[in-house]
């Protein structure tokens, strides 16, 4: 694909054949813009995909992570998935829903956005039991693929297992869960928190040939590295959103605290952005 300002957005159907494409072979960074105009500055910057981030959004509307309804979740992804022409994998949490029937409504709610792929959570927001029972999970998995096959066949589901950073760091458990949502119809697995080349490694091996994503949140990997451990996919979840969000409250705390404008210096002309969103 190529992505200059004169070209058409692809059809639905040519980004999720494109998705599909870039999970065959090689690695490729999806990295996860938070709006709009975020997404469109990371698609001219070539990258062949980009994913939303559930915390970069909820962040953007003043609430925390996993407080957006899903109304809202479901706009966002309509918005995100017409802004550029590349695929769009849809951060949808744990399907707003914990049965299986409701899971499978949603998801089939998510699939027609325009998305050409979305993602599935294990994790329950319940400190005192972070994960949903294996056979609960595994069922829910089977659902949101029941629910893209009927409603947009094609689009690419990833089952995440967040036990890492749920509270529940076991690498066995972490394997067996991913293993069985491939099994159950997950086109790509994902356990976000994983790390060092013993765990990725590990993680790569036992669900192979489904494609690996992997989190990368900070300066521990290199997609070079990542990708001699055979990871199909690197996304960086809310991390660019948060360096953003560095920058901003930095210079805004110098000026509500000290009243000068340090923080201003050396920015973005203000003409450049008018020129990167410039008419298509």
């Amino acid at each position: 694909m190529t992505h200059d300002r004169a070209e058409s957005h692809p059809t639905l159907d040519q980004r999720i054949a494109e998705f599909r494409r870039l999970h065959g072979a090689g690695c490729f960074v999806m990295p996860n813009p938070w709006d709009p105009g975020s997404a469109r500055a990371l698609v001219q910057l070539g990258f062949p995909a980009v994913a939303t981030t559930s915390s970069g959004f909820a962040w953007s509307r003043g609430r925390p992570d996993n407080h957006v309804s899903l109304d809202d979740a479901l706009a966002h992804l309509r918005d995100m998935a017409a802004a550029v022409p590349v695929p769009v994998n849809a951060d949808f949490e744990g399907g707003f829903a914990t049965s299986p029937a409701d899971v499978e409504r949603n998801v089939m709610a998510a699939a027609v956005t325009g998305v050409a792929g979305l993602s599935i959570e294990d994790s329950t927001g319940d400190a005192a039991s972070p994960l949903y029972d294996f056979d609960l999970s595994v069922a829910r998995i089977r659902a949101a693929r029941s629910a893209i096959d009927r409603a947009q066949p094609g689009v690419v589901l990833t089952g995440r297992s967040e036990g890492f950073i749920a509270g529940r760091p076991d690498l066995a458990e972490t394997i067996r869960r991913l293993t069985a949502y491939a099994q159950a119809g997950a086109d790509c697995v994902y356990a976000p928190g994983i790390r060092g080349r013993d765990q990725v490694e590990a993680v790569v091996r036992a669900v192979r040939p489904v494609p690996v994503n992997v989190l990368v949140s900070g300066d521990w990997a290199t997609v070079a590295e990542l990708a001699a451990l055979g990871v199909r996919r690197i996304s960086v979840g809310g991390a660019l959103a948060r360096v953003a969000w560095t920058a901003f409250l930095a210079a805004a705390g110098e000026i509500a605290q000290g009243g000068t404008f340090g923080g201003m210096r050396g920015v973005v002309p203000g003409d450049e952005m008018n020129r990167r969103f410039g008419a298509e």
